[in-house]
């Protein structure tokens, strides 16, 4: 069996618990259509009922899926997203998580990238992941800071932490495959400062000069360089909401390399990142069609003044 074949396997027997009888939607793009029935037929072959439903690339990340297709993942027992375009964010993902459906999103995946990733050590994974969970979960106030000059503040008061860290099995479980982070939405207009991105921004990409953000009452206000000025323009575009610090997270996956797409460089262990836009989806208040993942490689982050991440290694 291949590494590729063992990493299908792995996302819908041990990450899903798919099951017999069970109504499976694969949601993909023309582009991720191979691997899209790779993971239909994986459910098939477990005795599930597997359907593949191939849709058009939206527009942005956190865009919404066609209407039929919605309506079909609220009727769903599980769906599995190898799309572009992530529908982590969307409505219509919330719908169906609160209807009881377990979800998994693989925006942006690649076939290599899912072998490699999902063989890294899963119970450490899930240790790193509910760890930070939990700190984020029990803090008021987190802090980035980095070499480059971050120095942001993010409210977190009653916000709850989430691992994500392939345990997708209960009933309106969520999450992203590959796997490996631990995340929260912070309060709204709370988050105050610089960060200071030295690493991908989602859709932008990667470049040569770390993009200086700053942040006032939870909206970032400016953004410099061609990445920051294309990242204004993406976020602007999708209302006032577009702007809303929405997430931040922690990389956890040991296997996780640079790679420019956002999926997987969110994940490097002891990395962090910020996202703009929208933040419902993750216990946040803000839906718009949009949400922009923004990496700082090598940071400091506190909560409540305890350490998180020590200039990008994780100690907790």
């Amino acid at each position: 069996m291949s590494e590729l074949d063992q990493a299908v396997r792995a996302v819908v027997r041990d990450c899903l618990g798919v099951r017999e009888g069970e109504d499976v939607l694969v949601v993909c793009n023309p582009a991720t259509q191979g691997l899209g029935e790779r993971l239909r037929a994986e459910a098939q072959s477990v005795g599930a009922e597997g359907v593949l439903s191939v849709m058009a690339e939206r527009a942005s990340h956190a865009a919404e899926p066609p209407a039929p297709i919605a309506v079909a993942m609220v009727a769903s027992d599980v769906i599995l997203a190898p799309t572009v375009q992530s529908l982590s964010h969307t409505a219509a993902r919330k719908a169906a998580t609160e209807a009881g459906v377990r979800v998994a999103t693989l925006p942006g995946v690649t076939e290599e990238m899912l072998a490699r990733l999902m063989s890294a050590d899963m119970e450490g994974l899930r240790r790193k992941g509910r760890a930070i969970a939990e700190v984020l979960t029990a803090g008021s106030q987190a802090q980035i800071t980095c070499p480059n000059g971050s120095d942001l503040t993010i409210g977190l008061e009653g916000r709850t932490g989430i691992p994500d860290a392939g345990e997708l099995t209960g009933p309106g479980a969520f999450g992203n495959l590959p796997c490996g982070e631990g995340f929260i939405a912070p309060v709204e207009g709370t988050t105050e400062g610089r960060l200071v991105v030295d690493g991908t921004i989602a859709t932008v990409g990667l470049g040569d000069e770390p993009v200086e953000l700053v942040v006032q009452r939870g909206h970032l206000v400016s953004a410099t360089g061609e990445r920051g000025e294309r990242l204004m323009e993406l976020l602007t575009a999708a209302g006032p909401g577009g702007t809303n610090v929405a997430e931040l997270g922690i990389g956890t996956n040991e296997k996780a390399i640079l790679s420019g797409e956002i999926l997987e460089d969110e994940k490097l262990l002891g990395t962090a990142h910020v996202a703009f836009g929208a933040s419902a989806a993750i216990g946040g208040t803000v839906q718009v069609p949009i949400h922009l993942d923004c990496l700082v490689t090598k940071p400091d982050v506190t909560v409540d003044g305890e350490l998180v991440v020590r200039n990008g290694v994780l100690v907790v």
